[in-house]
């Protein structure tokens, strides 16, 4: 029946029938609208400024910041902090993405659940948990002091070494799922089949795996360097002075002395540099690897197979063989097969050391000297503090309604729009895509200040609408990115089949195609309300001194006080989110099931 359905000729238009555009525009001006009016025109606005204050032209924001060596200096120390953290964090989760896109029913359940919730856990759950075991009085401290090793605790934090660990266990994981993305897609057969012609294990994987894993690598090197890169919250908990970074300073900027021609100049510095690293990356693999398309790369991987050579991948198999040669009894049987117990101890301790972190709050949050360690009692004082505070009752309440209210938005606009980047045939796709991809390219901060300045002149600032719109502007590429990933799995031939027994094409689409493509679209709510609520950057700003969300109420009482209630409130946050995926996952197997 396929085959006959995949033969039909096409009817002819009806009399009176919609031109073809019509429905390509409905399905894209959204997201056009959407990202034109708050993110395209507060950014030009913000840059904008830093060449005219208001009476004309001027220069004079760029002769500040290029008359000191301050700024210069801190761009230096962004980009260090960066390129370390990419290289660190893609390095430690390609095992771990590698392992999943092997690993078959529960047991890969087990491991996507575990990185999902270090992924989702919140950023400043996970940075202050840091200070906490790192600390003078802290968890490390604590432990070698009792062991008898240090006589005097030691400075482990407001450092280098303190500032990298924060930034790779806070971007590892995005790093796994990005590169996983393309891991699926790889087709197992061909390691498999290197070795069946003679390959030894590190051959195959370094000249035919790797090479296929490629796009996978460079898509999730893009997306850390780029949020490393407009990261504050890990900066300026765990670095010092020596460790500031670019986006600090125009914090600094904004909430001090209001100078917003030379946070425009910062920002035009920083978008520069930004720019110039997607546009190398687009011209080596493209953007569609953002989205996991492998498929119609093959020309952009033999450009980044001929940059790496062919040799040197080479001489990386030949010693891994060699390696793999000293332990002959644990030799791994083959890429495309079972993997090693090695692999698999390997990546479950890394998993244990990205989790704990945030688990460490847990008895932090019962015990009656709050934030010391280890903790002494038990108690429920800091969980009644927190359920009798208004103010964190408040920001709770209104980062559900704001996380809901951004993922109902995000699907109404993001969904339409993967439905035209898969099904339609419209001219300049990759310029579509890149536009859809523009809150993930321009750093958060550019986006939230200029944000800011827009929404100051609509009077959207400490409003639920304006928070919304904004956590709008960054979460919908998040879907669009998803509902593709799921749609190029999505067989077609379903709603031709549908539409050929008489059913209407609205009615094939909400009777076939949205029930198949339910446990897709509830994945990506989740992940926009996510996304959501634990955005700080865009809330730092649009929230208002008396509508605080809860992580900017978070971020106000590390910030501002350190109080034990943090610990009780970062037990919740990790419960919620656990909780979360739990529902996720038993919906997607039910949906699988049905």
């Amino acid at each position: 029946m396929s085959d006959q359905i995949m033969t039909m000729p096409h009817a002819a238009p009806r009399r009176g029938a919609p031109p073809a555009w019509r429905k390509p525009v409905l399905m894209g001006a959204p997201i056009v609208l959407l990202l034109t009016v708050f993110l395209v025109f507060p950014v030009g606005q913000l840059l904008a400024l830093s060449v005219y204050n208001g009476q004309g032209f001027t220069l004079a924001p760029y002769q500040q910041l290029f008359s000191s060596s301050l700024y210069v200096t801190v761009l230096w120390i962004t980009l260090k902090i960066s390129l370390a953290t990419t290289l660190v964090a893609v390095a430690g989760a390609y095992p771990i993405a590698y392992l999943i896109s092997v690993t078959k029913g529960p047991a890969k359940s087990r491991l996507i659940f575990w990185v999902l919730l270090a992924f989702w856990t919140s950023f400043l759950v996970r940075a202050f948990a840091w200070v906490i075991i790192l600390g003078r009085n802290g968890v490390i401290n604590g432990t070698l002091m009792s062991l008898g090793i240090i006589d005097r605790p030691i400075d482990l934090l407001y450092g280098f070494g303190s500032v990298l660990v924060g930034m790779v266990h806070a971007m590892l994981p995005l790093a796994v799922m990005t590169m996983l993305a393309v891991m699926e897609n790889i087709d197992r057969t061909l390691p498999r089949a290197a070795s069946t012609l003679g390959a030894r294990p590190g051959t195959a994987f370094w000249t035919v795996y790797f090479p296929l894993s490629l796009p996978g690598v460079a898509a999730a090197a893009i997306m850390v360097f780029v949020s490393a890169i407009g990261f504050f919250i890990v900066p300026a908990l765990l670095g010092g002075r020596r460790e500031t970074m670019i986006t600090q300073l125009i914090i600094d900027q904004i909430q001090q002395t209001l100078n917003w021609g030379l946070a425009g100049a910062i920002s035009v510095l920083l978008l520069t540099v930004v720019l110039a690293v997607f546009v190398l990356y687009d011209r080596v693999f493209g953007f569609a690897t953002l989205t996991g398309e492998t498929a119609g790369a093959a020309h952009n991987r033999d450009t980044a197979m001929r940059r790496l050579g062919g040799r040197v991948l080479g001489l990386l198999g030949a010693a891994s063989d060699a390696l793999l040669g000293l332990f002959p009894r644990r030799r791994p049987r083959g890429t495309g097969e079972m993997p090693s117990a090695t692999l698999r101890t390997l990546v479950w301790t890394m998993l244990v050391l990205v989790s704990l972190p945030a688990f460490l709050m847990i008895p932090l949050s019962f015990g009656k000297a709050g934030l010391a360690w280890p903790p002494t009692g038990f108690s429920l004082q800091w969980y009644e503090q927190l359920f009798q505070s208004p103010l964190w009752m408040q920001a709770l309440t209104r980062s559900l309604v704001v996380a809901f209210g951004t993922g109902l938005l995000s699907m109404a606009i993001g969904v339409p729009a993967a439905f035209l980047m898969v099904r339609s045939r419209m001219r300049g796709k990759g310029a579509m895509l890149a536009f859809i991809l523009s809150p993930v390219i321009v750093p958060r901060m550019i986006i939230a200040v200029g944000m800011f300045y827009l929404f100051a002149q609509m009077g959207l600032v400490g409003t639920i609408l304006g928070l919304v719109i904004g956590h709008t502007v960054v979460a919908v590429p998040y879907v669009v990115m998803t509902m593709t990933a799921v749609l190029r799995n999505y067989d077609t031939r379903l709603d031709l089949a549908a539409q050929s027994l008489g059913a209407r094409p609205l009615a094939a689409l909400r009777h076939v195609t949205f029930p198949i493509l339910g446990a897709g679209m509830l994945s990506s709510f989740l992940f926009a309300f996510a996304t959501s609520f634990d955005e700080l950057t865009i809330s730092l700003f649009s929230s208002g001194g008396l509508s605080a969300t809860l992580p900017k109420q978070f971020w106000d009482e590390v910030t501002l006080q350190v109080s034990p209630v943090i610990a009780a409130v970062s037990t919740g946050l990790l419960v919620f989110v656990a909780v979360l995926i739990y529902a996720a996952d038993r919906l997607r197997r039910r949906s699988l099931a049905s």
